[in-house]
């Protein structure tokens, strides 16, 4: 099981107005135990892409990435696990979208 540790958000400019709703870009610096898998001792952190429309908020896209290289890792979350990414996202919304 994955530990989030910190993170970030930004929104994600959509100049020309294609998408629907608001979309953010959450960076999630995670821990996961040693004996897991995905355990590097580069640290890991996820990007995920969380999109909020008038129908609900939901993941988008989430990609792993090692802290340390940038580099991406071909990695996909847990049902558990999209599911705790998931609620610490809704929850960690900017204030304009918690109204």
């Amino acid at each position: 099981m994955l530990t989030i540790t910190a993170y970030s958000v930004e929104v994600v400019k959509d100049p020309f107005g294609i998408l629907a709703g608001q979309r953010y870009e959450f960076i999630l610096d995670i821990e996961v135990p040693e004996d897991d898998e995905l355990y590097t001792p580069n640290g890991l952190y996820l990007r995920v892409i969380y999109s909020v429309e008038e129908s609900g908020a939901r993941i988008a896209k989430v990609d792993f990435h090692e802290s340390s290289t940038d580099k991406y890792l071909d990695y996909d979350l847990e049902e558990d696990e999209i599911q705790l990414v998931d609620a610490f996202c809704k929850e960690n919304l900017p204030e304009s979208q918690t109204k």
